[in-house]
C-alpha cells in the first residue's frame, strides 16, 4: 500500500478509537472534575498509558519491525516467527516481573507520586488500589507491541490499529453504568481502572488471532536470552526508549506536578487533547514509514528514502499544523465546549486550557519526532535516538522542575512550566534527530518540500485569523447557535473548510497528487478480509 494508504488506515481507525476516548474523558471530567478522584485516576493510569503509547502505540513496534523484518528477509517466515516467539516470551516474563513487583510496592511508592494527599489516607488507599488493578495491562501491551509488529510487517495495518478502541470501550462501561447502579466515587474509581486491564487481555487476544490468520505462529515458552533476543532488545529496547520521548517526559511532568492538588488532572485532560494530531497523525504516518524505509535502506535507494521521508514530513505537517494551530488560539472554546460540566467547573477549563496553549506550541515537534526517528530504525540504529531522547528527558527534569516551583513560589500556576519545558524539550529532540540526519546526508529537505511546507504555513494562518475571531465572540456565538457543543462544531467545521480551501489554493497539495498517492504500489500485498 502507498504510504497515504497506509496512513490513512492508521488515521482512520485510530481516530475512531479517540472519538470514544474522548466521549471516556468527558464522562470522567464530569464524574470526578479535578478533584482527589480524578487525581488519584490519573496516577493508576500514569504508567499503564506511558506502556500503552510506547508499545502500541508505535514506538517499540517502528524498532522491532526492522528486526524481525531483517530476520523475515534473510531466513524466512518460520525463522522470524521463531525470533517474534522467543522475543515475546522473554519480555512477557520480565514485564510480568516487574507488574507483580510495583503492585507489591505500590502502598510505599505512592505517598511520592501523590504527595498532595499523603495526609488523606483514603485518597491514598484508592489511588493504591486503582493503580494495581491497572497494572498487567502493562503486560498485555507487551504481547500486542510485538504481534502489532508481525502484522505491519506482513502489510495489515488495520487490526493493530483498531484495538485500542477495546481500551475506550471498557473503561467508559462501567463510567456510564454508575448512572444506573449507585455507586460511590472511589468504588466507580476501581470499576474503570479494573476495565484497563480487562481491555489490555482483550486487545492482545485478538492480535494474537490476527498474526494466526495471517499465517504465522507465535508460540510462548521458557524465557531464554537467546541470540536473537538480544539482538532484537539491542535495538528495541532503546528504540522504544528514541520514539517514546515525549511520553517519558509526560511521565515526569504529572511525577513533579504530584504535590499539587488538581494539577495531574490538568496535565491529563491538556494530554489527552495535544496527543489527538500525535495519536492519529504522527503515530501513523511513523507505522507506515518503517516498512517503506526498511526496504529504501536494504536496496541502497538512497533517492527513494529521502523522497518518501519528504513525503511523510509533508503530509504530518498538513493535517498536524491546523490542530496545533486550533489548539494554541482557541483551547478555552474547545475545552469549556466539550468538557465543562458536572463536576468539572469553568474555572477547570480555563487552567486546562492556558496549559494546553503551552502544549500546542509543540505540538509539530511532537510529530516531527515520530517521522524523523523511522529512518534510524530503518538502519537498525536506535542507540543515537535514546539518547537524544534521554538529553529531551534531562531538559524536562532540570528546566521543568525549575519553572514549576519558581512560578508556583511567584503565584503562578507551576503546570505552566512543565507544558513549557515539554514543548521545548520536543523541539530539541527534533533539533537533533533532523541535524543528524541532514548532517550524514541522509535526508536534505529538497526545494519543493519547503515550498510545500511554506504554503502549508500560509494556509494555517489564514484559518488561524478565521478561529481568533471566533474565539473573541465565543459567548455571542453559543447564544445564536443556541448551545456551546453546537458552537464549537460549527467554528472547528468552518476553520477546516478555509484551511482545506487555501491548501488547494495555494496549491500546497494538488487534486491529482492526492489522488497518486493514495493509489496501490506496484506489486503491494492485496489486503484480506482481515483489514
Amino acid at each position: 500500500m502507498s504510504l497515504a494508504r497506509n496512513t490513512l488506515v492508521q488515521a482512520s481507525l485510530t481516530l475512531g478509537s479517540r472519538i470514544l476516548g474522548f466521549a471516556r474523558d468527558m464522562a470522567l471530567a464530569a464524574r470526578f472534575g479535578q478533584g482527589p478522584m480524578m487525581d488519584a485516576f490519573t496516577t493508576a493510569l500514569m504508567l499503564p498509558n506511558m506502556f500503552r503509547r510506547l508499545f502500541a502505540e508505535g514506538a517499540f513496534a517502528q524498532a522491532f519491525v526492522p528486526v524481525y523484518g531483517g530476520v523475515r528477509a534473510r531466513e524466512g517466515d518460520e525463522a522470524a516467527a521463531v525470533t517474534a516467539s522467543e522475543a515475546m516470551s522473554f519480555m512477557l516474563a520480565v514485564v510480568a516481573a516487574f507488574c507483580i513487583l510495583l503492585q507489591v510496592l505500590m502502598p510505599w511508592i505512592m505517598p511520592w507520586l501523590l504527595s498532595a494527599y499523603r495526609d488523606q489516607p483514603a485518597v491514598m488507599q484508592t489511588a493504591v488500589t486503582a493503580t494495581q488493578l491497572a497494572m498487567p495491562y502493562l503486560a498485555c501491551m507487551t504481547v500486542a507491541s510485538l504481534l502489532s509488529g508481525v502484522l505491519n510487517t506482513g502489510g495489515r495495518f488495520a487490526l493493530s490499529a483498531g484495538v485500542p478502541v477495546f481500551l475506550n470501550l471498557c473503561t467508559l462501561a462501567p463510567l456510564l453504568a454508575a448512572y444506573v447502579v449507585p455507586a460511590s466515587q472511589p468504588q466507580v474509581l476501581l470499576w474503570v481502572t479494573a476495565a484497563v486491564t480487562l481491555s489490555g487481555v482483550i486487545q492482545a487476544g485478538l492480535l494474537w488471532w490476527g498474526v494466526q490468520r495471517l499465517g504465522i505462529t507465535i508460540r510462548l515458552s521458557w524465557p531464554r536470552l537467546t541470540p536473537n533476543v538480544k539482538r532484537a532488545l539491542a535495538l528495541a529496547v532503546p528504540g522504544a526508549m528514541a520514539g517514546g520521548a515525549m511520553q517519558v517526559n509526560s511521565v515526569v511532568s504529572q511525577m513533579l506536578a504530584g504535590s499539587d492538588e488538581g494539577a495531574r488532572s490538568v496535565l491529563y485532560n491538556a494530554d489527552r487533547l495535544y496527543q489527538l494530531p500525535l495519536g492519529l497523525i504522527g503515530v501513523a504516518i511513523g507505522l507506515a514509514l518503517v516498512p517503506r524505509l526498511t526496504r529504501a535502506f536494504v536496496t541502497d535507494d538512497h533517492e527513494g528514502g529521502r523522497k518518501t521521508l519528504d513525503d511523510g514530513i509533508t503530509l504530518a505537517m498538513a493535517f498536524t499544523l491546523p490542530a496545533a494551530v486550533a489548539l494554541f488560539v482557541i483551547p478555552y472554546f474547545v475545552i469549556d465546549a466539550t468538557v465543562t460540566r458536572g463536576a468539572f467547573t469553568s474555572e477547570d477549563a480555563a487552567r486546562t486550557a492556558d496549559v494546553l496553549r503551552q502544549f500546542a506550541w509543540g505540538v509539530p515537534a511532537f510529530v516531527l519526532a515520530k517521522v524523523l526517528t523511522p529512518p534510524f530504525f530503518a538502519r537498525e540504529d536506535t542507540r543515537r535516538p535514546m539518547f537524544y531522547a534521554i538529553a529531551a528527558v534531562i531538559f524536562t527534569i532540570v528546566v521543568g522542575a525549575g519553572l514549576f516551583f519558581g512560578l508556583s513560589r511567584l503565584g503562578v500556576d507551576g503546570v505552566l512550566g512543565l507544558a513549557v519545558a515539554t514543548s521545548l524539550s520536543a523541539w530539541i529532540n527534533v533539533g537533533l534527530l533532523g541535524g543528524t540526519l541532514m548532517r550524514e546526508n541522509v535526508w536534505r529537505p529538497s526545494p519543493v518540500f519547503l515550498s510545500r511546507l511554506l504554503r502549508v504555513l500560509a494556509a494555517s494562518a489564514m484559518m488561524a485569523g478565521l478561529l481568533a475571531l471566533a474565539g473573541i465572540g465565543y459567548e455571542t456565538l453559543s447564544r445564536v447557535l443556541l448551545a456551546k457543543e453546537i458552537a464549537v462544531l460549527v467554528v472547528c467545521g468552518a476553520g477546516a473548510l478555509v484551511y482545506g480551501a487555501c491548501i488547494v489554493l495555494f496549491r500546497a497539495v494538488s487534486v491529482a497528487e492526492l489522488k497518486a498517492t493514495l493509489k496501490r504500489e506496484p506489486g503491494a500485498v492485496a489486503p484480506t478480509g482481515l483489514d
